[in-house]
């Protein structure tokens, strides 16, 4: 069986595919020409890669701050003016936030949230175009022109490699491979990729050590906290066991010159109780998967102030 058709047609899709890449990365990476512009907190957020519960809470702490909203307690209520420029996702949660109290004056932070489908579909593509519209973020393409036409030019290398090989695993995986890649292209759109200006914008967020005011949920309701390092011990065992509800989650973004990057995750435990919240650095993959207001038991590395092992999580949204 010859592959040589085969491969020399894969090669050539990925290098037209690296290329359009290769050119859309480049434009970006030119040297801002002026400081980044004062950005809302979910726009902030948005570009440092949190999720859409995060910037829906940072969001509506946004509009506590300009009261539009009044937060007293872990009960949340609409002001009748408050003040600076509405956005457009502030004004979607503003109208998600009056149909979810139906007329009531007032209603649990927790009952509001609307559903992780429509802040994506909805909520989330509002604050993207409020990011490129302040210039901390572009479009990949201009248009849906490029990813489809590398999506359809999917189809040479799949006939050429079922052409060779037929019904036999370079086939399979030929067929399974173009099938994943185009939907990924079709999926990502034209893109969002940051400007110097929105990295410039993003980060690095400041490091832990750095004790700051969140807007936390405990037992008690919302209230602000001091959030600080884990304290490190090195005479301390080695695993150690503690539990409490995440308060705050963020990412310390380092960018090289080459355009490498190395991201740091860290979450922030309150035990409802004392005045400040723990921050131990975690895995990706753990701090993906919970959001503020999460309740936790973790196994942790006292001596490094980082996450082993997750060993009870619940949900609160």
């Amino acid at each position: 069986m010859d592959l040589v058709w085969p491969a020399s047609a894969w090669a050539l899709w990925f290098a037209a595919l690296a290329a359009a890449f290769g050119l859309t990365t480049r434009r970006a990476a030119a040297a801002p020409a002026a400081p980044a512009p004062p950005a809302p907190p979910a726009v902030v957020e948005l570009l440092r890669g949190l999720r859409a519960g995060e910037l829906f809470h940072a969001t509506v702490f946004e509009l506590a701050r300009r009261e539009w909203v009044t937060i007293r307690g872990d009960r949340l209520s609409l002001s009748a003016q408050g003040e600076g420029r509405v956005w457009p996702y502030e004004q979607w949660v503003l109208d998600r936030v009056a149909a979810r109290l139906a007329g009531a004056p007032q209603a649990p932070v927790v009952a509001l949230m609307p559903d992780s489908g429509d802040l994506d579909a909805e909520f989330v593509p509002l604050v993207r175009q409020s990011a490129i519209d302040l210039g901390l973020a572009r479009r990949r393409w201009q248009s849906m022109l490029v990813p489809l036409l590398l999506a359809a030019a999917l189809v040479v290398p799949w006939y050429v490699t079922i052409s060779h090989a037929g019904v036999s695993w370079p086939g399979w995986i030929a067929t399974a491979g173009a099938f994943v890649a185009g939907v990924a292209l079709l999926l990502g759109g034209r893109g969002f990729l940051l400007t110097p200006l929105g990295r410039e914008a993003a980060g690095p967020e400041p490091a832990p050590v750095d004790a700051r005011q969140e807007g936390i949920f405990t037992g008690d309701g919302w209230r602000g906290v001091l959030v600080e390092p884990a304290p490190r011990d090195a005479g301390a065992p080695k695993r150690q066991e503690v539990e409490g509800r995440v308060v705050k989650r963020w990412i310390v973004a380092e960018h090289g010159d080459d355009l490498s990057s190395s991201r740091t995750c860290y979450v922030a435990l309150h035990d409802g109780v004392s005045e400040r919240a723990a921050a131990y650095r975690a895995k990706e993959r753990f701090y993906q998967d919970v959001l503020p207001g999460d309740h936790v038991r973790l196994l942790v590395n006292p001596r490094r102030g980082s996450v082993v092992s997750v060993l009870a999580h619940e949900r609160r949204w």
